[in-house]
């Protein structure tokens, strides 16, 4: 295990992305750092596996011939250079084939999560103006209400459709990478925000530096592992470090392509001899949740867990050591960033239960008061980073959109955290609306902009309610129109409504009615009086219950 002090001193990593961030190189494509530069070794880059128990990998070679394929595919309909492709697959290796031959055009993947709805999926093509779309038959019908929808491309299309398969099959086998520069963009992402839907940002080439380095220190991916990250490339986590992390590193990755269980954890850990593993703490708190059934057949398998998305509850570390005989770390990062903020499972340094880690290095993570001046250990502020002495921060601002988040030299997370005196950071809480809810981040706005739409509906609130399973879920504050009462009814109604608009892990799992909303004389919404009322009613639940 190497010292920490010293890889945050001198950090150094692989491929061309290293000599571009540098400036050494000009010629990038993030297909060849994923795949060609790995392939005439029979390497394999794809384990995939379904829920009823098909099994199949990819080698490095065979994933470059079809990427070169299904890449003439989309350049015979008019994607070139910057374009932007947006993916709406589950985890399979259409999926894969997708980004990879996105990116060999000098192309821009755009990820959709699955189990967004109409209204979600509309908002991200019109703002990423997508020229095509990749989906599978049982999503292509989300894409029956978009409006002006982009030319669709569908994995067992219905007939008249242009369909995954035939197309790979007819293409020409031959098409060059384009070379691009380490701050042209291979990614499109969309992140949360609280007082607007869903902002686009891009993620340049020379990201793939930094998510290598995450990959190397902080998962500890070694050449003899096998490693699965549960997390969905639909989101930044799983795209970044399930697809181009390992990917760019040589190191094949994992897609299980089913519905997450108990017994689907464990059959992919055991059937496919998984020993590093990453994913949400709602993931391993449902794990634990099932005591025996999933520690009894695991148990000695596992090498090292990572868990990212929300804070690592200090209960599910010493089980994951008592019961499974492993470590499990703790990793803090946002869409924007990367991971930026770990206990890393490849260097040395203290790890305190509660605390989120050292600075990834490449990254120096600074703590503001109010007023911008960074703070000494044992005062929370602003997590910050200092852009001018992080070399493998990319982030450079929401595209085509003004942002607060920079403050001179500084990035502003939104998170509050507290210096430990031995450097480690330590999670405080969110500063802002942004709800966190089974590993996901939702934004309020789009929650309430959902509701609205519903006749009933004149204004809402929407908060994230502290959870012990969830670490928080979704409760929406409804003012309704005349003519309509509260019932259970229209609870009902109103959280399906969200669903269909939304996503499937987006919807209102408490309705209550009220009269009015709190509100700042401006007319600004404030969920945090309606937050703290919330933390008051659980206190007060659980001092009446001890007292009984």
């Amino acid at each position: 295990m190497r010292d920490y002090a010293e890889a945050a001193r001198s950090f150094h990593y692989l491929g061309a992305a290293q000599a571009a961030l540098q400036g050494e190189l000009q010629a990038l494509n993030a297909c060849v750092e994923c795949c060609d530069r790995h392939t005439g070794v029979d390497k394999v880059a794809l384990h995939w596996l379904d829920s009823e128990g098909n099994y199949e990998q990819l080698n490095f070679d065979r994933l470059q011939a079809l990427a070169s394929r299904f890449a003439s595919v989309l350049r015979a309909h008019g994607v070139s250079v910057g374009d932007r492709v947006a993916g709406l697959l589950p985890r399979t290796p259409q999926l894969l084939i997708t980004i990879l031959a996105t990116w060999r055009l000098g192309a821009v993947y755009q990820p959709l999560f699955t189990a967004f709805g109409p209204a979600a999926i509309e908002h991200r093509l019109h703002q990423s103006h997508a020229r095509v779309v990749v989906t599978d038959r049982s999503n292509r019908i989300k894409l029956d209400d978009v409006k002006a929808c982009p030319l669709t491309i569908t994995v067992d299309a219905r007939d008249g459709e242009p369909d995954f398969q035939r197309c790979l099959e007819n293409a020409s086998p031959d098409c060059e990478p384009v070379m691009l520069t380490g701050d042209d963009p291979f990614l499109l992402m969309f992140t949360s925000g609280t007082t607007g839907p869903a902002k686009p940002l891009e993620v340049p080439l020379r990201a793939i530096v930094a998510f290598q380095g995450y990959m190397r220190d902080a998962i500890d991916l070694r050449p003899e592992d096998r490693f699965w990250n549960l997390a969905d490339p639909g989101w930044a986590y799983g795209l970044y470090y399930a697809v181009t992390g390992p990917l760019s590193l040589g190191h094949a990755t994992t897609f299980y392509n089913g519905p997450f269980s108990v017994d689907s954890c464990t059959q992919v850990i055991t059937q496919l001899g998984i020993n590093n593993l990453a994913g949400s703490p709602t993931a391993f708190r449902m794990l634990i949740a099932a005591g025996e059934q999933f520690s009894t057949p695991v148990k000695g398998r596992l090498r090292v867990v990572s868990s990212a998305g929300e804070p690592l509850n200090p209960e599910v570390i010493r089980w994951f050591a008592e019961h499974a005989g492993v470590t499990i770390h703790d990793h803090y990062g946002q869409t924007e960033l990367g991971m930026v903020l770990c206990n890393h499972h490849g260097l040395g340094h203290p790890v305190h239960v509660g605390s989120a880690g050292f600075a990834v290095p490449g990254h120096r993570i600074v703590v503001l008061d109010e007023q911008g001046r960074e703070l000494p250990a044992g005062q929370p502020g602003i997590l910050a980073v200092d852009r001018e002495q992080s070399p493998l921060c990319w982030f450079a601002g929401y595209h085509g959109l003004p942002t607060k988040a920079f403050v001179g030299k500084y990035y502003l997370s939104g998170d509050t955290v507290e210096l430990n005196p031995d450097g480690s950071i330590s999670f405080v809480g969110r500063s802002d609306d942004v709800i966190t809810t089974s590993g996901y981040r939702v934004g309020p706005f789009d929650v309430e902009s959902a509701l609205i739409e519903h006749p009933a509906v004149i204004e809402a609130a929407v908060i994230g309610k502290p959870d012990p399973e969830r670490t928080e879920v979704i409760k929406a504050f409804v003012v309704l129109a005349k003519g309509y009462g509260a019932s259970a009814e229209l609870e009902e109604q109103l959280r399906q409504h969200v669903r269909q608009r939304l996503y499937a892990h987006a919807y209102p799992r408490e309705v209550e009615f009220v009269s009015e909303l709190p509100k700042t004389p401006s007319g600004k919404l404030q969920r945090f009086i309606l937050r703290n009322q919330e933390i008051a009613r659980q206190h007060a639940q659980l001092a009446t219950t001890a007292s009984a």
